[in-house]
């Protein structure tokens, strides 16, 4: 039983884990049994027309839960972190309001933090000229040598930011070197939560998950992946931050013949693979989190879903 302080918090149940883990199962599962409504944070499934490249879930599969913060962003628009932040907390209290229960499902790792910990996030819209001169680092250094290059620069202008972001995540390594340089340095500024968390979290033997990323990109190359992917290359420019997500640049070499289908595919599964283990890094540090066996979920989906909710409807009784 919880003292009235934290009971008088709005409730908020997360899911998170690396992809493929068995998230959106999981989050339906619950939604139905708790009244829930799911609130996205991904932060490639915010994009319209990027469908299959995201996996994202489709209309008609949802059964019938609502979804927010999901395919509402055209892919040559730019979403920051605070507008997801904003966005997020708004929607948060309104299903609340309505007497449902908000949940918060998804594999962005700063985009949880960022609502769970109630960051206090800079508002720096796009800065054309910073962009342009991190695109003229790539291109003269190469994409390797060139993301070393601007991790560096960022690890002397906001080291703090720099041990928070993944050396090889170009596009969150560039936001932060874009705010640094307009504002400065910022100084991580947590506010007290407005929350009465759970987090839940599904975990997988490498192998396994590496199986089930094998899995999800053939069944993904079946719905369409390839076209997908070329309407997208001939329509938006790679340097975007929507274009930088997985499942779209890979087949540039193969549109271009520089590489076969069959390279490109497991090119894909290797990257998918090493983002997962992006992933699970940045997850493992949270001690919040109430870790569960994707292989027991995955056996006794019922039973572990029934775990769940026993013991946040336990948690949220006065």
């Amino acid at each position: 039983m919880k003292d009235m302080e934290t009971v008088s918090r709005i409730p908020l149940l997360v899911i998170l884990g690396p992809t493929a883990s068995g998230k959106t199962s999981l989050s339906l599962r619950l939604a139905h049994a708790l009244n829930g409504e799911i609130i996205s944070a991904d932060s490639r499934q915010i994009y319209k027309e990027i469908d299959i490249g995201s996996d994202k879930i489709p209309m008609e599969k949802r059964e019938g839960i609502p979804h927010h913060l999901i395919d509402f962003v055209e892919p040559d628009q730019v979403y920051s972190m605070s507008e997801f932040k904003r966005d997020a907390e708004r929607i948060i209290r309104e299903i609340h309001a309505r007497g449902h229960m908000p949940m918060l499902v998804g594999g962005t790792g700063l985009y949880i933090r960022a609502i769970v910990e109630n960051f206090e996030l800079p508002d720096v819209p796009p800065q054309p000229e910073l962009r342009a001169k991190y695109n003229a680092i790539l291109q003269e250094y190469g994409l390797e040598k060139g993301k070393e290059e601007l991790y560096k620069m960022l690890v002397e202008l906001d080291p703090l930011a720099a041990e928070k972001i993944h050396r090889n995540n170009l596009p969150y390594v560039t936001r932060a070197l874009e705010i640094a340089e307009t504002i400065g340095a910022k100084k991580e500024q947590k506010n007290e939560s407005p929350y009465d968390v759970t987090m839940i979290g599904i975990k997988w033997p490498r192998e396994q998950l590496w199986s089930r990323i094998d899995e999800r990109v053939d069944l993904q190359m079946q719905r369409g992946l390839l076209d997908e992917a070329k309407v997208l290359l001939e329509k938006y420019s790679t340097k975007l931050p929507s274009m930088t997500s997985l499942g779209a640049k890979e087949f540039e070499d193969y549109f271009a013949e520089r590489s076969t289908l069959e390279e490109v595919v497991q090119k894909l599964k290797f990257s998918t693979r090493q983002y997962a283990k992006r992933q699970q890094t940045w997850f493992k540090k949270d001690t919040q989190i109430r870790w569960i066996d994707g292989e027991v979920l995955a056996r006794q989906p019922e039973k572990v879903a029934d775990e769940i909710i026993r013991d946040i409807l336990a948690a949220n009784t006065p």
